[in-house]
């Protein structure tokens, strides 16, 4: 199962709609197929693996990191390929909550004669598959909130410095973190400050994130790289329903870009909506950078799944820009607490990466 699991990890940010599952079938020792969701072929990791073994799946035990699916999709149910290809044993880690299946599968192999096993690996199947469950059950994808600042919480001069607060060891880290999810995301205030790409580079990327932000008027300077940049991966805005002007609308439709859109409370565009809207579209896994106005919305709406904070070694002072925007609290008991999983030295900096409790 470990195996499955590190082969699902490699699918993580370019398969969605879809979970990034990992199949590994074995016969005693040998592994005799691998797969992992293929977005090139539209093959899943079960069958991406029986294709790989051939004849030699026949009587061998499957470990897949998710469920077999019960339902027709966009390629034919998995739980009928295992069956139809005589695998003896099924080892299955999580369960899928898509109403589709739900069970369905693994009740689909037993009644075929197929020994299964389940629950093997689940905390850290759970883990990888935490943007796809959360879609399923919540109908917004999870959110990773990257923040990358000194050690007194600033992001930015009092003039709008902020290239660069870390070094270039974290900077590669970064990018190799919007590789494994299926968005980045800002806030129009960066967007504005920085003429971000949030593209992927210096990793081999054969697919870019969907490049979103968040910006209630679509008040962006124009022309910006985004627009201009839209060839190399998809771009997105979501404004405030009703907000943004006609001629700012059609200038990015024209560019080529997707427009959304989310409820305004309280003057505000709402970070649920946000979520609720790129859900809807189909991204399981949004990497967040900021800035601070959004980063606090999300924060204060208890939206952020998973917390990285990287660290670097100066100070700007109070004069600085935070990184997180005011929260409104008065005690420390209304704080959102996360459990910490990671701390590595990234060169000069630091990482420190939570997860929510």
């Amino acid at each position: 199962m470990a195996h499955a699991l590190s082969l699902g990890m490699r699918g993580l940010g370019a398969v969605w709609p879809w979970p990034s599952v990992g199949c590994v079938l074995a016969q005693g020792d040998r592994v005799v197929g691998r797969g992992t969701s293929d977005p090139k072929t539209v093959r899943h990791a079960e069958r991406v693996a029986l294709d790989q073994a051939g004849e030699a799946a026949r009587g061998s035990t499957a470990y897949v990191t998710l469920e077999p699916c019960a339902h027709q999709g966009r390629t034919p149910p998995c739980a009928d390929a295992l069956v139809a290809a005589g695998v003896a044993r099924v080892v299955v880690a999580a369960t899928d909550p898509n109403p589709l299946v739900a069970g369905q599968g693994i009740a689909r192999l037993r009644a075929a004669g197929i020994t299964v096993d389940e629950g093997v690996g689940v905390a850290e199947a759970a883990r990888q598959h935490r943007g796809f469950f959360s879609v399923m059950t919540t109908g917004r994808p999870m959110v990773t909130l990257k923040l990358a600042m000194t050690v007194d919480g600033r992001i930015a001069t009092a003039t709008g410095e902020s290239r660069w607060i870390t070094g270039a060891v974290a900077r590669r880290r970064v990018h190799a973190m919007r590789l494994q999810h299926d968005a980045v995301l800002v806030g129009g205030g960066t967007a504005r400050a920085d003429d971000p790409t949030l593209t992927v580079r210096d990793m081999g990327a054969a697919r870019q994130p969907v490049r979103v932000v968040a910006s209630r008027r679509l008040s962006l300077p124009w022309p910006n790289r985004l627009a201009g940049s839209i060839d190399a991966g998809p771009v997105w805005l979501v404004q405030g329903a009703g907000d943004a002007s006609a001629g700012d609308q059609a200038l990015w439709r024209k560019a080529g870009a997707k427009l959304l859109e989310a409820p305004v409370v309280d003057g505000q565009i709402d970070p649920a909506g946000i979520l609720k809207a790129l859900g809807s579209e189909g991204l399981t896994r949004v990497f967040c950078e900021g800035g601070g106005a959004l980063a606090a919305s999300l924060l204060g709406a208890d939206l952020i799944d998973e917390l990285v904070v990287m660290t670097a070694g100066f100070a700007l002072g109070a004069e600085g820009q935070p990184g997180i925007g005011a929260l409104g609290l008065s005690r420390l008991d209304e704080a959102q607490r996360f459990a910490l999983v990671e701390t590595t030295a990234l060169g000069n900096d630091i990482l420190h990466r939570w997860e929510r409790r």
